[in-house]
């Protein structure tokens, strides 16, 4: 069983192309990163989010997850979902769902109120699911991460194997 401790990208994991990332080459601890693409969240029609004020988050094995600031979001379409978790890097989250009526009561995104050090400036910003709400990034519809709980934005940029996949929960 591999181990990721700092060491180079793992066998199993296939080198990126030209203009892509390797999930095996972002860091452990997760860190920031700043971005200016077009991020979109879409619901029946309804957009969510729109933003190019975006920071992903990078974390080893998994597909970035964006994150977009409070005043890009609609959060008139939005409100509070049951349940919280808890992200030993980034603290406490709690979750949204749609406020529509006749909504499924499912959570469509998260986000950290309060997040722990040094993720402090994501603290209100809203991230979403992509198997739950259609996000585009430049255009680009964006694949949902495997595995059903996680919030990675897989995009044609992205190179795995994912955390979430068949096979990877010894990751």
């Amino acid at each position: 069983m591999w181990k990721y401790r700092g060491q180079k990208r793992p066998s199993f994991a296939p080198a990126p192309g030209a203009g892509q990332e390797s999930v095996w080459d972002y860091p452990r601890p997760p860190k920031l990163v700043a971005d200016t693409r077009r991020v979109e969240v879409v619901l029946n029609g309804q957009r969510i989010a729109d933003s190019s004020r975006i920071v992903r988050v990078l974390e080893t094995g998994s597909p970035p997850t964006f994150y977009i600031p409070p005043a890009d979001v609609d959060t008139s379409l939005l409100e509070p979902a049951s349940g919280a978790s808890f992200c030993e890097w980034k603290g406490c989250a709690h979750y949204w769902r749609s406020a529509v009526p006749g909504s499924s009561d499912a959570a469509l995104g998260w986000c950290y109120p309060k997040p722990q050090t040094p993720f402090h400036s994501i603290a209100g910003y809203f991230s979403f699911y992509p198997g739950r709400v259609r996000c585009l990034v430049d255009g680009e519809r964006v694949d949902a991460q495997p595995g059903g709980i996680y919030g990675g934005w897989i995009t044609s940029e992205i190179v795995g194997p994912f955390k979430g996949s068949s096979g990877t929960s010894h990751w």
